[in-house]
This record gives C-alpha cells, structure tokens and sequence, in this order.
C-alpha cells in the first residue's frame, strides 16, 4: 500500500476510522480480525459527518420515505405501515415517514435505521466516496438510532465488512468469532441460526462500551449484538461489500464457453440423477475446466468485475445548473478540477487521445494528451497553466470535458 514516488499511501478516509497504518489495517485487520479503535487513539471524531440533530432533520424535513428508513424492536423488523403514511396534499405516497408513529414506537423501544445515507446525506456522500477510493470496494452508509436500554437486533453476523462509527450516546457491543468464516452473500447468519446462538453465549472476543469518537471495524462473519446504555445511541455502519476470490472464480467461468468440449451436450437419454452415469462426464468436465482455466489471464476478471464495481459505485454528482454557468463563463482564468471518483482510462492511438470512462469515450486530438493528464492529476488548475496546448484551444478542450462530466468547475 505504498507508491514508490509518493511514499505510504495515507488514504485519509479510511485512517479516519482506523487507529493504526492503513498498511497494518490491510496485513493484520481486513478481512481477518476486528479492530477497535478510541476517540483518543483517532485523529478526529465523527461530529462533521453526522449527529442527533441531523437524525431529526431526516425524520421531519427532507421527505424520507421507504427503503430509506425501516424500524426493529427486539430483532423484528417493524412493517412499514408502523411508521409511514401519506404526505398529505401535494405529496400523496403512503410510505413517508410519519413523524407521530416514529415517536410512538421509538418511545416503546424499537431502533430507527435510516438506510442509503450515503445517498441522502451530504456529509457521509462526500466520505462515503472518499473511503470508497481508499478502500477500492464499494461500501455504504446507515445510521442506527437506539433508545435508552434497548436492543435492536438479536446475535447475528453480516455478509459483508463493517466499520461502526460511534456519534452519540453510548452502545454496549459484544463480539464472537465466526461459526461461517469469510461468509458470502448467499450465506446469510439464519443459515447459522443454531451455531450463532450457541456462540454469542460463550466468552466475546472483545467486550467493549463504545463512546462518541470511536470505531469498530468488523469483518463478515463475526457475531455481533449491541445494547444502547443510558441514553439514546446514535451510530454510523459502513457496510463494505468485498469483492472474494470466489467473484474472480465466477468471473472466470464466464469464458468457458469459449471452449468446445464445455460446450457439448450431455448424452442422449442420461439419467441426471444417475451419479455412477455422470461420474465420468463430471471428470472429463473438470479436465476440460482446468485446461480452459489454464488458458486465462487477468483480462476476462478485470472487465467484469470493473463493470460490477462501476455498476455498485457513484461519481462525485454533476451539478447540471452550475456546470451550464461555467461552460458559459469559462475562459483562461476559470478553476477546473477532474471530477472525483470517476474511474477512466487515458489511451493514446493514431494521432488521438482518448478518455475511456464508465459510460462514454471521449476522442481528442493528440496534442491535448498532456493538458489531459494534468488534470487527471486531479489539482485545481486553470485551462491557462494547462502544458501542451496555446489558451484559446485549452479552453475549448476544458469546455468539452466540462460538458461531458469528466471535469468539475472548482470554485
């Protein structure tokens, strides 16, 4: 996790939540064992992403409706009509929030969760795509709001890494070693039900009060359960949904086709319940497997698994209204920035330039290759400091690449 230019890799939003390297977090932590973290071991705490204030903001101002919120009590999920109803004139959709049954079921002890917050929120929008390029995972952000005492969810593990960031209030968790390690999505804990009962009574591997400030980073697969104390517990769970060795596995397997004795058909009237009768087809399938497998590189996994995750994450959002102004106003003078977290690729074949991002390609004359890549770089720069091209056509290069969303007026 270092680049041999630059030194380590610091990948800010990401130490945020760690009180270790993020070059120990990666060899000793990911994926492998939990790691708490104080709001005296942390560089900074959690107030600028979210807070109490902003849990009754959502609830009462900014028109939440279904799946962005769900309420629990005591391990149930609530049905939705507990909590929502219409909008009244003007806004008649029957799942928003209602303000007056939230209460009443918050007051008899059941948790709000607000979901997607990282699609709501602008604080935890603008994290979530920073621990995103830290983590080259996608992940995602809900809120947990637990009344005094209570407990929302019974002894269970997740499907997907965590971090949980501690906002308000204060939560007692108790965390046990995995019954399923390294569980996938289609191995979900009520599969375990038994196994993650018996295992949440025995003795926790951490045991631990957590207090504004601090994190938990969870692996899938460990048991969790937590109980809010005195007061009301508000706090963040960063879901991050690892891509596993067995995606690159079904990513590979999306090439057999392309060899023939994978493509045969079985013989005519087999009996596929027969396991003596497709015991050799079974060996002569795997041995055509591993030879179509020996015969593949990275390419095939690079381009499914790079649509999945362009598919599963988001650029920094456009502004349309203020990107029309800029492209109006632009001129040698004007602060232009690469937009952040879009993944793109810069080529250079006969006599072009051309940008390969998630949706689109952009073409350009060759002699913009250089004003390009400064700005790929992603500093604020004006189309005059560009290298390569005189003013006038920096201009229109920047203008062009303002309108199709690959830079970012900056201020």
């Amino acid at each position: 996790m270092s680049d041999p230019e630059r030194g380590p890799v610091t990948r800010p939003a990401l130490s945020r939540c760690i009180r270790v390297s993020a070059e120990e977090f990666a060899d000793r932590h990911w994926g492998r064992e939990p790691l708490l973290s104080t709001a005296d071991e942390l560089a900074r705490g959690f107030d600028d992403l979210f807070s109490a204030s902003a849990v009754d903001e959502l609830l009462t101002l900014r028109g939440v409706r279904t799946p962005f919120i769900r309420m629990a009590h005591e391990g149930s999920v609530l049905a939705a009509s507990a909590y929502t109803g219409s909008g009244g004139f003007g806004a008649e959709i029957a799942d928003q929030v209602s303000t007056d049954k939230v209460l009443g079921e918050f007051a008899g002890g059941a948790t709000i969760v607000l979901q997607g917050l990282h699609r709501l929120w602008p604080p935890i929008i603008d994290f979530t795509r920073a621990l995103i390029d830290d983590l080259g995972h996608p992940a995602q952000v809900n809120a947990y709001v637990t009344p005094p005492s209570s407990q929302g969810f019974e002894p269970h593990y997740d499907t997907h890494d965590v971090f949980v960031l501690q906002i308000s209030g204060e939560k007692h968790w108790r965390i046990h070693a995995p019954v399923h390690v390294d569980p996938l999505r289609t191995q979900p804990w009520d599969r375990h039900r038994a196994a993650v009962a018996r295992a949440a009574t025995r003795e926790p591997a951490i045991d631990a009060v957590l207090r504004p400030g601090d994190a938990l980073y969870l692996p899938r697969g460990w048991i969790h359960s937590a109980t809010a104390l005195g007061a009301t517990s508000v706090h963040l769970t960063v879901g991050m949904s690892a891509y596993t060795r067995a995606d690159v596995v079904d990513a590979l397997l999306r090439d057999v086709g392309d060899h023939p004795a994978l493509r045969a058909s079985l013989p005519l009237g087999i009996d596929v319940h027969d396991r003596d009768a497709l015991a050799p087809i079974v060996d002569e399938t795997v041995r055509a497997l591993v030879e179509a497998l020996q015969r593949s590189d990275a390419s095939g996994p690079a381009a499914v698994l790079g649509r999945r995750f362009d598919g599963e994450t988001r650029a920094e959002p456009l502004a349309p209204l203020a990107t029309l102004d800029a492209i109006e106003a632009l001129d040698a003078a004007t602060r232009v920035r690469w937009r952040r977290s879009l993944p793109v690729r810069i080529t250079t074949a006969d006599g072009r330039v051309r940008i390969v991002a998630r949706t689109k390609t952009l073409s350009l004359p060759v002699e913009a290759e250089a004003a390009i890549r400064r700005l790929a770089t992603g500093d604020v720069v004006t189309p005059g400091e560009l290298p390569g091209l005189d003013v006038e056509s920096a201009v229109v290069v920047v203008r062009r690449l303002l309108r199709e969303g690959i830079v970012v007026a900056s201020g």
